[in-house]
């Protein structure tokens, strides 16, 4: 699969193994291929991404910009130090009285700041989890949909935003839709990637 892959969406995946490397990450999931994305749409100083239909799609939608993606960062951030629980997960649990934030908390005294984060790995190959091979498995299937013959990076945008999950938790929140996304690239709305 990753022969078909632009060179964009190739960056966007290498670029994730980068952040799961700084982040000394078990895994590479999700929210490291939406970083890595927003890295590459130059918005954040990335390299070489700003020319792509997934960076076009970032920009009409505001996403692009140091404070968004420094806001997209603290919300992944707040997702990991709660073991990877998002928003939607934390108010659920809320709803029959367990309060993550209290809990983590409570942990994070105990054992430490960061311990739910997963953290620890130090070197060696870092496997891709469940949900990421998912993102870049439906940017196929996405790819294929819209009869494109590559999967660029706005399939794994797309992927991103489509798949139920934290990455596509966090873009919704900060006004990234996969109605917006369609819009942008296909038409239907004021500008179309070309």
């Amino acid at each position: 699969m990753f022969e078909r892959f632009t060179q964009g969406a190739r960056d966007v995946v290498k670029g994730a193994v980068a952040q799961a490397e700084r982040e000394r990450a078990e895994r590479v999931d999700e929210g490291h291929v939406l970083l890595a994305l927003l890295d590459g749409s130059g918005g954040s100083g990335g390299s070489g991404g700003s020319g792509t239909r997934g960076a076009f799609a970032l920009g009409a939608l505001g996403a692009d910009t140091e404070e968004r993606r420094a806001s997209i960062g603290r919300a992944l951030a707040g997702v990991r130090r709660r073991a990877g629980l998002s928003r939607a997960d934390a108010e659920a649990l809320a709803g029959i009285g367990i309060d993550v934030e209290e809990v983590v908390s409570r942990v994070e005294q105990a054992h430490g700041e960061g311990v739910l984060t997963g953290g620890r790995r130090v070197g060696g190959r870092r496997p891709f989890s469940r949900e990421a091979k998912g993102v870049l498995e439906s940017s196929l299937r996405i790819a294929l949909a819209h009869h494109d013959r590559a999967i660029g990076d706005e399939h794994v945008l797309l992927a991103l935003a489509t798949r139920p999950g934290v990455a596509s938790e966090v873009l919704a929140e900060h006004g990234v839709t996969v109605a917006g996304i369609e819009r942008v690239l296909y038409g239907g709305g004021e500008a179309v990637a070309g």
